[in-house]
């Protein structure tokens, strides 16, 4: 460890994830179920994120989003580098990376004030210290009405397992080497103390299970969630005490899902969070009722509430596209109560709707203004039930909000192109990148390696898209495993690629009319 990095891990980088509620769109529309209105649609907007690791969510972002301007900070200067060249290659020209540590960029003099400033799995593993200079930041740089995304651990939900944490951060930090040695280290070491029947292991329910997830995780995620000097778990009340300072007052959840009572929460609960008054205690309460232990929290800086007839024209306005093939869909959804049956009468004729254009090969953006007129089945289905089905159907990432400006989709379809033809071109030698961006949505889609490469073959007009792959895994020495072991044989392989390539093909409709392809 060195001083510049205050503890935080640095030998190991951070994971090239793609996180969705960064997601402008997925931001705006919460504000919308809370009857707040949105941040503009077309005009453009000035978005900030602190501590992009990789920058990779924000290159993406930025070109899914060409009207919006992208700042974002790591004061890691190796992920900065290789986020610039993302963002170079790509030909994106609306993203600016900076290698500064957080109080480096409080006083820098160049940047604008923010439309929203977003911060994802940052704040519980910093000192207090660079938290009050988050705080001060989104103080001086958030516009009046502007949103704050932050997402931190809680608790009640990880009292029970962040001994764990403790045992492998004390294990590992007392354990000389790399840091990939001191994870296996701490890991071997708990299997030990599990082994010798230590009394926390037989007394905390679920600790088996999360000890052979642990295992399963990349070696870089556990690093930067476990190994950091910093780790604070927070009660939601505590996060928006400190985010006061700023004159933030707490919106919503960036994780739909959170705002939908009926698969979250029993009865009896909805009755005692339905009489509680303080937000700061209802949102504490609520936590402790699902036992949460990873909040998703958009926090507002003043808020213009909509009346309900303004609320119902930006609903009907809202546009949404369908994220995943119609039939790999079931009728069910998990909240916090387990898994639930969606009523079929509400949820087929909207999922139907929505895969109409799909099957057609039209852009997969429908609004509801679109959806209800062409679909009679859904307007007879009254107004309540189709904005609950909607969060639903979002919550459980098969519908995604899209931009606003329908025309706008084409100028996002060429730097998205630029894009995804670099991302593809990495999956040659890597699976890092495991997203792709939509013009469509403003967002990104899970794609991985193997898919990237039949796009990649399909956009370069190969014959044969299962051996075009097969060529680039045998000339890196690389070969499938399937059923937990390595196809050796050339033929195999190629067998395997071809039935993986079949299943890819019931995805392309959904790829070209999200944009990707």
């Amino acid at each position: 460890m060195t001083n510049w990095n205050s503890g935080y891990v640095t030998d190991l980088g951070y994971t090239f994830g793609f996180y969705r509620e960064l997601t402008p769109h997925i931001q705006n529309f919460s504000a919308l179920t809370k009857g707040v209105h949105p941040q503009g649609g077309t005009e453009p907007l000035a978005y900030c994120e602190l501590g992009c690791g990789q920058g990779f969510s924000t290159n993406l972002l930025a070109a899914a989003n060409p009207h919006i301007e992208f700042y974002a900070t790591d004061f890691n200067p190796a992920q900065i580098a290789g986020a610039r060249r993302l963002a170079a290659a790509s030909g994106t020209s609306n993203v600016k990376f900076f290698d500064d540590s957080f109080a480096q960029f409080e006083a820098r003099a160049d940047l604008p004030q923010f439309d929203v400033i977003a911060l994802h799995g940052i704040y519980s593993w910093i000192a207090k210290a660079h938290r009050d200079t988050i705080v001060r930041f989104i103080d001086a740089r958030l516009k009046p009405g502007g949103l704050v995304y932050i997402s931190y651990n809680c608790l009640p939900g990880w009292a029970g397992p962040s001994p764990l944490r403790q045992l492998l951060h004390l294990v590992g930090t007392a354990t000389p080497g790399t840091m990939t040695h001191k994870i296996e280290t701490g890991l071997a070491f708990i299997d030990r103390m599990k082994a010798a029947n230590a009394r926390y292991f037989a007394t905390v329910p679920g600790i088996a299970e999360r000890i052979e997830r642990l295992r399963g995780q990349s070696r870089n995620y556990l690093a930067h969630e476990y190994m950091n000097a910093d780790w604070t778990l927070f009660y939601h009340s505590d996060v928006a005490q400190e985010l006061a300072a700023a004159r933030l007052s707490f919106l919503g959840s960036a994780h739909l899902s959170d705002h939908v009572d009926a698969i979250n929460l029993t009865a009896d609960q909805q009755a005692i969070l339905a009489e509680t008054v303080n937000p700061g205690l209802r949102e504490t309460l609520r936590d402790y009722m699902i036992n949460q232990q990873f909040r998703r929290d958009i926090f507002a800086r003043g808020t213009v509430a909509l009346t309900q007839g303004e609320a119902r024209e930006i609903w009907l306005d809202s546009r949404f596209a369908l994220s995943a093939p119609r039939d790999t869909i079931t009728m069910k959804v998990t909240g916090a109560l387990g898994e639930a049956d969606l009523q079929a009468d509400v949820y087929i004729p909207m999922l139907d709707a929505f895969a109409a254009p799909v099957a057609a090969g039209r852009s997969a953006a429908l609004s509801v203004r679109q959806l209800l007129a062409d679909n009679p089945a859904v307007a007879a289905l009254g107004w309540a039930r189709v904005q609950q089905a909607l969060m639903v159907l979002v919550g459980a990432g098969h519908l995604q909000p899209c931009p606003g400006d329908a025309k706008g989709e084409n100028k996002r379809r060429d730097s998205v192109r630029r894009f995804n033809q670099v991302v593809m071109e990495k999956a040659r030698h890597s699976a890092d990148l495991g997203f792709l961006a939509s013009p469509v949505t403003g967002g990104g889609l899970a794609v991985d390696r193997f898919s990237q490469l039949f796009l990649l073959a399909l956009a370069n007009k190969e014959s044969d898209p299962a051996d075009f792959v097969w060529r680039i895994l045998d000339g890196q020495g690389q070969r499938i495993v399937k059923d937990g072991a390595a196809l050796q044989d050339a033929d195999a392989n190629i067998a395997e690629l071809r039935a993986r390539y079949a299943a890819f093909e019931k995805q392309l409709p959904t790829f070209r009319s999200l944009g990707i392809y």
